[in-house]
């Protein structure tokens, strides 16, 4: 009995000292916030620019906790959370930043914060949300940012940062989002960013890295996201990236990429929304496979050195809003991969400039998508008339078929664009008079039909331009007076060209100088 009786009080006595210590231990947390707002007033004491009076209302009126873009635990009164975004601040960042050592998130994007990235970063094992982008950050990225092991996203976005990408990074195998975009980055691409195993964005763009994108890269299956566009990279287009199936956006526009692309892109991507492969030297034919990519909502394949002409199996790409294959070396002697488009009902871009299509434009043109918004096949070798289908398309903000072999008048229908802001007609071979209708283009911003074989006078519904910012009508046939009240528009400020005419009378001498 004795025995038992003795048992239980060290039972008693046990659990006593385990509350009591537990409890001393919670005690010694709560006494032991010193240090976070000692680091907030030497923060506060860095600024030198904090025009919206925030953090100059950081005083001992108010729990430090409760200062605004502050957020603490309220268990432990730690800061877990500080977010200063686009408060328009300046200054440096205080190293004792690093002594916020409950900090989850640091969000000081879209101020004007200044010098080097603070190596004390490092320190904050818990952190999972660094932005620090849109300041002007210099120097390098600190590799120790590879010991905040909980990392989430990174984002240094729009900064000064030089030399190379730490290889270090790659180590943060929890990381997600990596943006490190619009900086002056050096060096190859990181080798070990292979190891990031959890990693779904990953951005690069506009900056000065080089050298090929290791195969590594074909480890990141969980990608969706990725854009190295604006760089040095070079070599044929990333083998590796034939391996990221789940990719949903992929940009490496402005590099020095060759080669032909793979026949079986379409299906190997199956994925795959946003296409930005131009400004490379991609040769060979555009992959016909594509028109399996059923999500594919924006394709950009220009200034490349492709040939061939657009799959007719485009159409089938009903998701479809942007298709830029302008600058390359494309033909095609009918035209007939427009009809096929016509299925495309959500397209708002088509630019084909700049290439070596034939032929004459089809009378479906007009059933192309009347969300069409660019229409652009300047530069080709076009013939016949402009079809007066044209004005079916009734959102189009800009129309350039100029530098062609396009004969007979100009549509009267053209002045049916309610929206149409712009209208490149020039270099071709057009005849009879410029119609009045084109007066009721009132939103107009640029008017080019120069270099053509027009004739009669300026219609005078051209004083109707309210916007109107720049005109060619030079080397043509026009006769008669200019009208006074297009002459007098206020908006004419940058180009005004009636050169190589036949007009008469006199200029108006409020624009005389």
């Amino acid at each position: 009995m004795d025995f038992y009786v003795s048992n239980f009080h060290v039972l008693i006595v046990i659990i006593f000292l385990n509350v009591f210590i537990s409890q001393s231990a919670y005690a010694a947390i709560l006494g032991n916030n010193e240090p976070d707002k000692l680091a907030l007033v030497d923060f506060q004491s860095k600024l030198t620019a904090d025009p919206l009076q925030v953090v100059s209302s950081w005083n001992d009126s108010i729990h430090f906790c409760n200062w605004r873009g502050v957020t603490c635990d309220p268990s432990i009164q730690r800061v877990v959370r500080l977010d200063l975004t686009g408060l328009k601040l300046s200054g440096t960042v205080s190293r004792r930043i690093g002594n916020l050592s409950f900090l989850e998130t640091l969000y000081l994007s879209d101020n004007s914060f200044t010098s080097v990235i603070p190596q004390e970063l490092g320190s904050l094992t818990r952190l999972q949300r660094l932005n620090l982008s849109f300041n002007f950050f210099e120097g390098n990225i600190p590799s120790n940012l590879s010991s905040c092991i909980n990392l989430i996203n990174l984002d240094l976005n729009h900064n000064y940062l030089i030399e190379q990408v730490p290889s270090e990074l790659g180590s943060l195998s929890k990381l997600q989002k990596l943006y490190l975009n619009n900086n002056n980055l050096t060096g190859n691409f990181p080798v070990s960013f292979g190891n990031l195993s959890s990693l779904q964005e990953l951005s690069v763009n506009y900056n000065y890295l080089e050298g090929e994108i290791p195969s590594t890269v074909s480890l990141l299956r969980n990608l969706t996201v990725f854009r190295v566009a604006v760089n040095h990279f070079s070599g044929v287009f990333p083998p590796a990236l034939y391996n990221l199936s789940s990719l949903q956006l992929l940009s490496i526009t402005q590099n020095n990429f060759h080669g032909d692309l793979k026949e079986d892109m379409g299906l190997i991507l199956p994925n795959i929304q946003r296409l930005y492969l131009g400004g490379n030297g991609f040769t060979g034919e555009i992959p016909v496979s594509l028109s399996n990519a059923s999500n594919l909502v924006q394709l950009d394949l220009s200034v490349n050195k492709l040939t061939g002409s657009i799959p007719l199996s485009f159409g089938k790409l009903r998701s479809l809003l942007l298709l830029i294959v302008h600058s390359n070396q494309l033909r095609s002697d009918d035209l007939n991969f427009l009809t096929p488009l016509t299925n495309c009902s959500k397209l708002q871009y088509l630019d084909i400039a700049n290439n070596k299509f034939t032929g004459e434009f089809p009378g479906s043109i007009g059933n192309l998508s009347s969300k069409l918004r660019w229409l652009n096949f300047y530069n080709n070798s076009i013939h016949g008339s402009i079809p007066p289908e044209f004005a079916n398309l009734v959102g189009l903000d800009a129309l350039g078929i100029g530098l062609n072999f396009l004969t007979g008048n100009i549509p009267a229908s053209l002045g049916k664009l309610p929206t149409l802001k712009q209208l490149y007609l020039a270099s071709n071979q057009l005849t009879g008079e410029i119609p009045s209708s084109l007066g009721n283009l009132t939103q107009l911003l640029y008017l080019y039909l120069h270099n053509n074989s027009l004739e009669g006078i300026i219609p005078y519904g051209f004083g109707n331009f309210k916007f109107l910012q720049e005109i060619d009508l030079s080397d043509n046939r026009l006769n008669g007076t200019i009208p006074k009240q297009f002459i007098g528009l206020s908006t004419l400020s940058r180009t005004l060209n009636l050169s190589h005419n036949s007009l008469t009378g006199v200029l108006p001498s409020d624009i005389v100088r």
